[in-house]
């Protein structure tokens, strides 16, 4: 299973705007169909650049759906928030492989 990975920071002045922002484009992205579900984290360590750092990561199906995802879709659903927050937020993306999962129930 690969995770792909998009780390924002965003400034201050246009934070509220973006995490509205965000929580619309999430699913857009899943209504690709590339993606089985998406967590939206924030990075609780203070960055030296300001502003507020948060990672979205979404769960693709596959190798193949997350190349799907960057042929089919990922120029267009990027094109709206770059334009929107353009000089207001720095984005980097990672893809990660899950090598192994664990789980604990607490009683």
């Amino acid at each position: 299973m690969i995770i792909y990975n998009v780390t924002v920071n965003i400034d201050d002045s246009a934070h509220e705007q973006w995490l509205k922002w965000i929580k619309e484009h999430i699913p857009q992205v899943l209504a690709t169909g590339k993606f089985k579900e998406a967590k939206l984290t924030k990075v609780l360590v203070e960055e030296d650049m300001g502003g507020q750092t948060y990672s979205i990561q979404y769960r693709a199906h596959s190798r193949e759906a997350l190349n799907a995802y960057y042929n089919e879709d990922a120029d267009r659903l990027r094109t709206h928030g770059a334009k929107l927050f353009a000089d207001k937020m720095l984005a980097f993306r990672t893809e990660l492989e899950i090598v192994d999962e664990f789980t604990i129930d607490i009683k």
